[in-house]
């Protein structure tokens, strides 16, 4: 009843405020040809001013500002956004197993049959044992990323350590968590929200999202570079296709020159986009930061530059171990049974007690 009333009376107000407004637009009755100019500038700044009035009766309080009223005013865009992106993440799952599928069925229809036809014995088993390790850990380590919960902070009177509470949630914040607002809620560790998972990157599934981008981005540059030889030769039968007279191929060898050329294109696009995208997760994991850490702490670098004072990362361990700590590496034969085959091993840690590199001895901004 509370909530429907005060919605109602704030309505009201919106409403009479806007009577008002058009009550002052409208000309004098006694005005006269002579005084129209003065009558018109005088009522335009009484007008402008009682717009602003209106405006920020709407809106003020003691905490608003510029940026709380440009905040509000892209809420629905930011609602669209959230929406949208929760609902095309199913689409864009289903397109990368379905572009994932159309590379593997070109592989063993077209470039496999050439490589047992062609290539001699040592090289056919290079082919055949690295092209299927590679399709095996792309296909666990996307699955893993898709389905492993990110993370989130207990819920209910539990005492966790916290450096700050949640605006959305209303809820303490442990170190290193974020709010995601497509998911609407807050997750550990958070790196981003990535739509062609359709889920949070985390603590917990941070991993396998890194290793899918490693073994995608080398599985392409492999089909990239196995395919190249194939490629050149479907595009000049396909040159020759367009020539007048066409020469008499047949169609099952037209459908096999254009799939290579899917192939070879589709690859090598995969290779640089996500490789460009997995080269700089690998910067941000060797500087020991997520990607959201890192615009905070750009942002940190510059305050504390201008007093004088050096920002140093906390979660910074050096750089190999920051990547034993990410790939949960304890002992040598780890690199090989965690790294290099498919492992659903947890992190290390739970996402909400981290350690830190400071000691006392240690100079640490504030």
């Amino acid at each position: 009843m509370r909530v429907s009333s005060s919605w109602r009376w704030q309505l009201s107000r919106a409403m009479r405020l806007a009577l008002c407004w058009c009550r002052l637009c409208r000309p004098q009755k006694g005005g006269r040809r002579w005084g129209f100019k003065p009558w018109v500038s005088g009522r335009s700044l009484e007008l402008w001013s009682y717009s602003k009035l209106l405006l920020r009766s709407l809106y003020f309080n003691s905490l608003s500002n510029g940026d709380t009223l440009l905040d509000c005013a892209f809420e629905p865009v930011y609602w669209i956004v959230d929406n949208v992106t929760r609902w095309f993440g199913v689409v864009f799952v289903c397109l990368v197993v379905l572009l994932t599928t159309s590379v593997v069925l070109i592989i063993y229809l077209f470039v496999l049959p050439t490589i047992l036809r062609t290539y001699p014995l040592p090289w056919v088993v290079w082919h055949l044992c690295c092209g299927h390790w590679l399709l095996l850990m792309v296909v666990f380590h996307y699955y893993k990323a898709t389905t492993t919960s990110p993370g989130h902070p207990p819920k209910g009177k539990v005492h966790i350590p916290s450096v700050s509470m949640c605006k959305k949630c209303i809820a303490p914040k442990p170190p290193r968590t974020h709010h995601c607002s497509i998911c609407n809620t807050c997750v550990l560790k958070m790196d981003h929200h990535c739509p062609w998972l359709n889920n949070c990157v985390g603590h917990f599934n941070h991993r396998y999202f890194l290793s899918f981008c490693l073994y995608m981005t080398l599985g392409c540059i492999y089909c990239s570079s196995s395919s190249k030889e194939l490629f050149l030769e479907a595009y000049s039968a396909i040159e020759r296709y367009y020539q007048t007279p066409p020469p008499p191929d047949a169609v099952q060898e037209t459908t096999a020159y254009k799939s290579i050329i899917f192939l070879w294109v589709l690859t090598s696009s995969v290779a640089v986009a996500l490789g460009g995208l997995t080269l700089w997760h690998v910067i941000l994991i060797s500087r020991g930061e997520s990607s959201v850490e890192r615009h905070i702490n750009k942002k940190e670098i510059t305050r504390l530059r201008e007093k004088g004072k050096v920002f140093k990362n906390p979660y910074h361990h050096g750089t190999i171990n920051n990547w034993k700590l990410l790939l949960g590496v304890e002992k040598r034969s780890h690199w090989f049974t965690r790294v290099l085959l498919p492992s659903s091993h947890l992190p290390n840690g739970d996402g909400i007690m981290w350690d830190c590199t400071f000691t006392r001895r240690d100079p640490m901004a504030i």
